[in-house]
């Protein structure tokens, strides 16, 4: 795309540099690149939704893109993305895209920002159809959005909302809802919001090539090692997106799956993985700030296999507890009593994990404990409550 055009010499150049040395040149660069967009920028004649606030300086949005830069992780770019954001729209939301379907990962500046957390956007509403189908940035009355989602939240007093598409890797992985708020006195700014976006979409994909360049060995490297151990195994190739949204997978993409697990035990194993095996926009490679169990680099590809899919049968197990009981999520991250809230549901999906997997040589794994740990109570063990067993 033409507007993201200027990043394309930077990532060139980082790829083949060592990227630490050069973080920060790259961090500068793309601040003063983004400066420079606001001042070349013509002026459309369009009027915009509210009266810019004080904080559209340019000194300001400069500094709002430096803070998103700072990220060392993609969940950190991504937070800090929603926390500028915050600064110019009254209320501001992330929805993870998988395919068309749109789920909430975070809010800010709701009434209750926690309740925007797994909902399931209408990928039906046009104004949602274009963002991702043709990634329009721009406004939208509220008859084109979803209704249930205003129901839930309240209209944003000016009738209208902001959705941008964060485009990663040619795909749109995210959306970016924005309003000025359900009160007369909110402000939206939607020039300095686009522009964080882009930033976020740019650094997201910097980010990602820097940490790709430290995990994959040089070709001498890979041939010493190789000499050296014959036996081993090749190594596995580096994906080729770290997905940042991928603790977050969107539950009721895959609820036809999981509804079918214990009515045929073959065939739900074979429709679970594949649903969850579907390629996805950025790529479904595991954040590093979570790390998952892995199979002993010994165990036989048989057996490494059977990890795999036990893994990824835990994970659709506990999106379908979220999926179906989202308040009660809800209600036990709040008040730390998860398990007592959800006991009945964790511990039939664990029987059900058990039978498919406690005999196999994937049962060392422990692999639905971790997933509990991991996305139900988002590694806060003590949500869980004092009745959970660890």
């Amino acid at each position: 795309m033409k507007e993201r055009g200027w990043i394309e010499p930077i990532v060139e150049r980082v790829v083949g540099q060592v990227l630490d040395q050069h973080a920060a040149q790259l961090r500068t660069e793309i601040v003063q690149r983004v400066m420079e967009e606001i001042v070349a920028a013509p002026a459309t004649g369009e009027p915009s939704p509210q009266p810019a606030t004080a904080a559209s300086s340019p000194a300001d949005l400069a500094r709002a893109v430096g803070e998103i830069q700072l990220g060392t992780s993609q969940r950190e770019i991504l937070r800090a993305l929603l926390d500028a954001s915050a600064r110019y729209a009254a209320r501001v939301a992330l929805f993870v895209v998988k395919g068309v379907h749109g789920t909430g990962w975070q809010a800010r500046g709701f009434a209750n920002s926690d309740a925007v957390k797994d909902f399931a956007l209408n990928e039906h509403a046009p104004g949602v159809t274009r963002a991702i189908g043709e990634r329009v940035v721009g406004s939208a009355p509220m008859a084109d959005f979803d209704s249930r989602f205003l129901r839930e939240f309240g209209k944003p007093a000016s009738g209208e909302c902001q959705i941008l598409p964060l485009i990663l890797k040619d795909k749109v992985a995210a959306l970016v809802y924005a309003d000025s708020g359900t009160g007369e006195e909110g402000s939206l700014d939607a020039g300095a919001l686009e522009l964080l976006v882009l930033s976020t979409s740019a650094w997201l994909e910097v980010n990602s090539l820097r940490k790709q360049a430290h995990a994959t060995p040089s070709s001498s490297d890979s041939a010493a090692s190789g000499a050296a151990l014959p036996s081993q195994a090749p190594v596995s190739p580096v994906p080729a997106f770290n997905d940042p949204f991928a603790s977050h997978a969107p539950s009721h993409v895959m609820a036809a799956a999981a509804s079918a697990h214990e009515a045929s035990a073959p065939v739900a194993s074979s429709a679970a993985e594949a649903a969850l095996a579907e390629p996805l926009p950025i790529g479904h490679a595991k954040t590093a700030e979570t790390p998952e169990p892995q199979p002993a680099p010994s165990a036989s590809p048989d057996d490494q296999e059977i990890h795999h899919k036990a893994q990824r049968f835990a994970r659709l197990l506990v999106d379908e507890i979220k999926l179906y009981n989202q308040a009660k999520v809800a209600e036990g991250r709040k008040n730390k009593d998860l398990y007592d809230r959800l006991k009945e549901a964790i511990e039939k999906s664990r029987a059900t994990y058990q039978k498919r997997y406690g005999n196999t040589a994937a049962a060392s794994g422990n692999y639905f404990q971790h997933e509990i740990i991991r996305s139900l109570a988002e590694d806060d063990l003590s949500i869980m409550g004092a009745n959970f067993r660890h």
